[in-house]
């Protein structure tokens, strides 16, 4: 059957493949610590309660027809209030666009900024932007990352990329790693962008930030996030915002995401979503219009949901760490933000108890689920080469007792190699 080139070409997500291949084991009885996709175990993770009481009064309310294109007004306005709140930054309502999650979103600004043949520019690892790149037919340029830099890019890796770029896309905390930008190198990123559009002509398109900020609220100890507007505020025409409720407040499956940026842009993506029919459900935005106006209910559900992820990223940190002190070839970076920890695994060359050699990445992870029952994200899955042994590990769907106990299964399964 002949389809398009696109879809001939384009990959589908590693990620939700090794998801679909664990359930698959788990519905064949084995007992398997799911640590691949960046999501929430709802019945360990449920949505704030006044946020539920309030989507399903808004649907006995019958808030079922069609919403408004940009959002409903009362959300973009809680929205508004909420990101000044937080993070001080300033954007009206007609700045601010609504849609089902943030994928919409970020597709979105690939399509209303990026034409045929331009360059992205990114860091890898990262989530998604190759795929997007494939789905615009754009020319991805992939900047690779260092582990003592927490895999987060420095302005000297990104700056000799940017001449005749239409795009930089960065995400903080970042996903996969949930590392950080520290302030220094992220305004060493904002300069280089300020002069790189400095030097273009008048009538060229400029150089625009992606600035994907969808766990900014899941940020632990002393580790703050900081955004490219912010520091340098004379950016905010350059920049476009992804941003939501999926992770914040464990509200994957409620599909609230927002985006904000010049009204301009704002208003094309308005368009391109709109095209797609990609809108968040009405009941959904009018609920969570009422629950980001109450700062007490928010807070206190950040303060004890953000308290149980990092319990849980810590003792997956700890356990990994007193591997390594064990003389495992092991390692992992501290917990930052999001619901992810960075792991190295080195064992590729090594040899398992069937005569298998581990050639790469994907088979120390398949190794991993048979013999210890936990299963990982290889960083290939996010851009890089399959002969890096790092990964992403998601505590969304585990409990800590879980990842506790899991822990010892893989030192028992490394000792085997």
């Amino acid at each position: 059957m002949m389809v398009s080139k696109l879809a001939q070409n384009l990959r589908g997500s590693e990620i939700i493949k090794i998801a679909g291949e664990i359930n698959e084991l788990k519905r064949q009885g084995q007992n398997i610590v799911n640590l691949t996709i960046g999501d929430f175990d709802s019945n360990i993770y449920p949505i704030p309660s006044q946020l539920k009481d309030g989507i399903i009064a808004a649907y006995h309310a019958n808030q079922t027809n069609y919403p408004p294109a940009d959002g409903v007004l009362a959300l973009r306005e809680s929205v508004s209030a909420f990101i000044q709140a937080e993070y001080g930054l300033q954007y009206q309502p007609n700045q601010i666009l609504i849609s089902g999650g943030s994928r919409p979103l970020i597709y979105a600004t690939y399509l209303a900024l990026v034409d045929p043949g331009d360059k992205v520019v990114f860091p890898i690892p990262s989530w998604n932007n190759n795929h997007y790149c494939d789905l615009i037919n754009a020319e991805a340029i992939m900047v690779q990352t260092l582990p003592e830099n927490n895999f987060m890019p420095t302005a000297d890796e990104i700056r000799p990329h940017l001449k005749g770029a239409t795009m930089l896309a960065l995400c903080s905390p970042l996903n996969p790693t949930g590392t950080m930008f520290t302030k220094t190198d992220l305004e060493g990123i904002c300069d280089a962008v300020i002069t790189e559009n400095k030097s273009r002509k008048a009538g060229e398109k400029p150089l625009y930030i992606l600035y994907d900020q969808i766990y900014s609220q899941l940020t632990f100890g002393a580790h703050q996030h900081f955004d490219p507007v912010s520091l340098r505020p004379e950016l905010k025409d350059y920049v476009v915002f992804i941003d939501g409720s999926s992770k914040c407040f464990a509200a994957t499956g409620v599909r609230v995401g927002w985006g904000f940026g010049p009204a301009g842009i704002i208003n094309n993506m308005k368009a391109i979503v709109g095209h797609m029919g990609a809108w968040s459900p009405k009941a959904e935005q009018v609920a969570m219009s009422h629950f980001l106006r109450d700062g007490q209910n928010v807070t206190a559900f950040l303060t004890e949901f953000k308290g149980r992820v990092q319990e849980s990223l810590q003792a997956l940190y700890n356990g990994f760490m007193e591997l390594k002190a064990e003389g495992f070839a092991v390692d992992a970076i501290e917990p930052m933000g999001a619901i992810y920890l960075t792991i190295k695994l080195d064992y590729t060359g090594k040899t398992t108890p069937a005569g298998d050699l581990i050639k790469d990445s994907a088979d120390i992870n398949f190794y991993l689920i048979k013999e210890a029952g936990c299963a990982l994200v290889p960083f290939s899955a996010f851009g890089t080469d399959d002969n890096l042994t790092w990964f992403r590990a998601s505590v969304g769907a585990s409990t800590k007792q879980e990842i506790e106990q899991m822990i010892p299964k893989i030192k028992a399964a490394l000792a085997k190699l």
